[in-house]
């Protein structure tokens, strides 16, 4: 019986540990444009303004369409922090301010990264993020993000 009790914890802790490491893997973020943007980088900073809509351009002028993913894609989550240094719901909660008094809206959430690929693919401006195995098409390119 102690035997069982042994094998049965270490499964689970084997189960407990994939879980958390398959989920920490999938939090990591690609941030994607338009392949005809002028730039290869763009600044944690100004990506954080695009996205809060606290500025409609990029800092070569172009019109900026951001797309968020779904609030809850770990991918977000991990995207939300890192960039805009607050939590999905702090990021929900945000919107629901503005929206309430009549300032903005947010960003259009879409499901998958394939849904975020083709809205970046559509818009000249098209600003978003995806996990870091996710299939690009050509009509899209990778930034780099510096500080």
């Amino acid at each position: 019986m102690k035997r069982v009790i042994v094998v049965l914890s270490a499964v689970a802790v084997l189960t407990l540990w994939n879980a958390s490491f398959t989920a920490e893997a999938a939090s990591g973020y690609r941030v994607i444009v338009n392949r005809n943007a002028s730039f290869t980088e763009i600044s944690k900073d100004e990506v954080q303004k695009i996205m809060m809509k606290k500025t409609s351009k990029f800092s070569d002028g172009t019109k900026a369409d951001p797309v968020d993913l779904d609030p809850e894609s770990p991918v977000r989550e991990a995207f939300s922090k890192d960039v805009l240094g607050r939590s999905t719901s702090g990021v929900k909660n945000f919107w629901q301010r503005q929206i309430f008094s009549g300032k903005d809206v947010p960003p259009p959430e879409v499901a998958s990264d394939a849904d975020v690929v083709a809205f970046v693919s559509s818009n000249p401006g098209g600003l978003g993020y995806v996990s870091e195995g996710a299939q690009l098409s050509g009509a899209v390119k990778v930034v780099t993000l510096v500080d």
